[in-house]
């Protein structure tokens, strides 16, 4: 597959600014890649399609606030901080994004906060755009994060054409989010409400948790057109035993699997053995999946509606099929669904 492939114009109007009034209420539309049928539904209707014993995983990773703004010293340039690892706990050592990148140099101090409070001091250069920072903090650690995190905003993507509002730090964030580390929501997630989640145990569907860590690697641009040669960062994951011995008696049993969520979906396959079962995993996966790639696992994936070049989109064309899934992308656009983290969303049956 190409990169050019993956190519079509999305009107800017359809990119979701806002979420939905209500988790659960969003629009869903239905592709069948088993006789390639599309029908539209509301979010909460995807309980008609799972039933007694079939199994939902769900990524529990959880947005930490890792946009933070900041003004350089002597100077007091605005500088844009963004988060993306925390690297030493006890010596506050930050892997960090910078704009503009081309105004800040190893030994140059960072503002944060009205009052100046938060400073912090570049220590390497790692990349063109990359830095490591530390912060001098004289409080203890759980002082120092709660700080940290009281100045920084909610990481929206950037086709977000806003600055974050207090209520998105709730809103960009799954209702079942407990493992701090994700710059980037899981957001087929986040169209699960309480009552749906209710709803879904009382129909005898599992629930079964695995974490990744969704970095901002997954907005990088990719820049070379024969997929291949294309090489995703790496992201933290775990997979534990609760979770594979409930995936591995479904899959023994034929029941659905379904993988909410391209960052799940990327997981259950980094932690995939032999005949479709899944083993325990701790550590970093850089797995790139585009068309074809054959999925052992899940056999049912829920999705939002991803950007034109993005490695989203092309797990989900590997997943549904190619043909199948931009057929839908183009019936999306033309029935005005909404795209993006706090847009609608997809789910595809194998």
């Amino acid at each position: 597959m190409k990169l050019s492939q993956f190519k079509f114009k999305l009107p800017e109007n359809l990119i979701a600014q806002h979420p939905a009034e209500n988790r659960d209420e969003c629009r869903l539309m239905v592709v069948d890649a088993r006789n390639g049928e599309i029908s539209h539904h509301i979010f909460k209707e995807i309980l008609n399609y799972f039933d007694d014993g079939d199994v939902m995983v769900f990524n529990d990773t959880k947005v930490f606030p890792a946009r933070l703004y900041g003004n350089k010293e002597k100077t007091g340039a605005r500088i844009e901080v963004f988060l993306l690892r925390e690297l030493n706990a006890e010596n506050r050592y930050w892997d960090v994004l910078v704009d503009p990148a081309r105004k800040i140099r190893i030994g140059n101090k960072l503002y944060f906060g009205n009052d100046e409070t938060m400073v912090a001091e570049v220590i390497d250069n790692t990349t063109s755009r990359g830095r490591t920072l530390r912060f001098l903090y004289d409080g203890d650690y759980d002082e120092f994060k709660k700080a940290l995190y009281a100045l920084g905003d909610t990481p929206l993507p950037e086709y977000i054409k806003r600055a974050a509002e207090p209520s998105d730090r709730e809103n960009y964030q799954c209702i079942f989010a407990a493992k701090e580390g994700a710059v980037m929501a899981p957001a087929a997630g986040m169209h699960f409400s309480r009552e749906l989640m209710k709803r879904l145990e009382i129909k005898g569907v599992e629930r079964g948790f695995l974490t990744l860590h969704s970095g901002w690697g997954n907005f990088k641009e990719i820049d070379v057109e024969d997929l291949t040669k294309h090489r995703m960062d790496s992201e933290e994951m775990r997979v534990d035993e609760t979770l594979i011995n409930m995936v591995n008696a479904a899959h023994d049993k034929g029941k659905r699997i379904c993988a909410v969520g391209t960052s799940t979906l990327r997981g259950l396959a980094s932690a995939v053995c032999m005949n479709g079962h899944l083993m325990t995993f701790e550590g970093w996966t850089n797995k790139f999946i585009f068309p074809p790639y054959d999925f052992t696992v899940a056999n049912a994936m829920v999705s939002n509606f991803h950007m034109p070049y993005s490695t989203m989109l092309m797990m989900v064309a590997a997943f549904g099929g190619y043909n199948l899934v931009m057929k839908a992308y183009e019936t999306a656009i033309k029935e005005k669904y909404r795209f993006g983290a706090y847009g609608d969303a997809m789910l595809v049956l194998r």
